[in-house]
């Protein structure tokens, strides 16, 4: 079977940063890359040492060791990669004297959730460090492999099964492994880091957000209907947004009395894992959630596109206690940008009145199927 090469645009950042000495650090959950793309970046260097922490062994040897033992491991390796580097214990401790102390080291290291590795870097790599995100593939990334019309004839797929590197280059098994995925799999640094008791409740969550993407989320209502306390809930989508599955959107508000302030969502980092917590892949025109779909989908377009080239942005959404509302708004280069989300191409649409008034320099664009790929793809 002929092997699918796309390339990752995040790759372009990664090469930059690595020629400033420090150490490179490249989140993302689970099976979305960033071993491929370190290993991309590395190949043809000499002298590379490759150790994967979900190796014990490994794992254990970097924990809590001293600079002697640290240079044995490394010798006269050049180039070092250290994968899931959140399973060592005090790991930035070791980072540290690596790069204090072996000035000829490159150090490249991944961590599937920042559940336990950025609070163990922080500190002792304060100066010493670039971190960045590493998301499902991008459309960008897709229209340079697959060409205009192949993804304008695949975007509903997309929707629908996400866009999880293993779902795109085998559709054919797309169903089963986005199964397998959040069977699990997905979680499994919030089931053993956190030690969680009852892994049932985090599926439940999980299932009862898929159902309410686009819609604000109350702490309080979903204690009720899973059974736990406010405070349960908090903590346990706190771990999720840690993990890369999930991720929160406050409110905007900066003028009117009437807007909320203290409201949030959540959305999925991909719809295809959405989908399969709640076991529905029905076509997109079929389903009912079809526009809340559509919604999520294009957010993390926009996000993954300032992610991946390099750009500083805040998100929210703007909504008033008379339910006008802004699906999206992006915040950055001191310019504001709002965003409507509408699957319905022939439906009329048009930004509240109270927004338009109080923020008019902000840039307003509704973004339909007819308009998308063109949006999504200019520069």
């Amino acid at each position: 079977m002929k092997t699918i090469i796309i390339e990752r645009d995040l790759e372009k950042i990664i090469q930059k940063y690595s020629n400033f000495g420090k150490v490179i650090i490249i989140y993302g959950a689970r099976q979305v890359g960033k071993t491929t793309i370190i290993q991309k970046i590395l190949k043809g260097k000499k002298n590379i040492l490759h150790l994967n922490c979900d190796n014990p062994t490994i794992a254990s040897s970097l924990s809590d060791t001293n600079l002697n033992e640290l240079k044995l491991i490394i010798g006269n390796h050049k180039y070092v990669f250290i994968d899931e580097a959140q399973r060592v214990k005090n790991i930035g401790i070791s980072l540290k004297l690596i790069h204090d102390n072996m000035k000829e080291v490159n150090l490249f290291v991944s961590g599937s959730s920042s559940l336990e590795l950025a609070n163990k870097i922080n500190e002792p790599l304060t100066g010493r460090k670039f971190e960045l995100r590493l998301s499902p593939f991008s459309m960008s990334e897709l229209y340079h492999s697959d060409g205009y019309l192949n993804l304008k004839s695949n975007l509903n797929h997309h929707i629908v099964y996400g866009l999880y590197p293993e779902i795109v280059t085998n559709p054919q098994l797309a169903q089963t492994n986005l199964i397998n995925l959040t069977s699990s799999y997905l979680y499994k640094d919030v089931f053993e880091f956190q030690k969680i008791r009852k892994p049932e409740i985090i599926i439940k969550l999980l299932k009862a957000l898929a159902l309410q993407i686009g819609s604000e989320v109350s702490f309080n209502e979903l204690a009720r209907l899973i059974g736990v306390s406010k405070d349960t809930i908090a903590t346990y989508i706190q771990l999720l947004e840690q993990a890369f599955v999930i991720y929160r959107i406050p409110s905007f508000s900066k003028n009117l009395r009437t807007e909320l302030r203290n409201s949030r969502k959540v959305y999925f980092w991909d719809t295809g894992i959405r989908n399969a917590l709640i076991n529905n892949f029905n076509p997109i025109d079929e389903r009912p959630d079809r526009g809340a779909l559509w919604e999520n989908f294009v957010i993390n377009e926009i996000i993954k596109r300032n992610q991946n080239t390099d750009k500083i942005a805040e998100y929210y959404f703007w909504r008033t206690t008379r339910q006008q509302e802004v699906d999206f708004i992006v915040d950055t280069d001191n310019s504001l940008f709002a965003y409507e989300m509408k699957w319905n191409s022939t439906k009329k649409a048009k930004f509240p009145k109270p927004f338009v008034n109080n923020y008019p320099n902000a840039k307003v664009e509704i973004i339909k199927p007819s308009n998308f790929l063109e949006f999504i793809l200019k520069d």
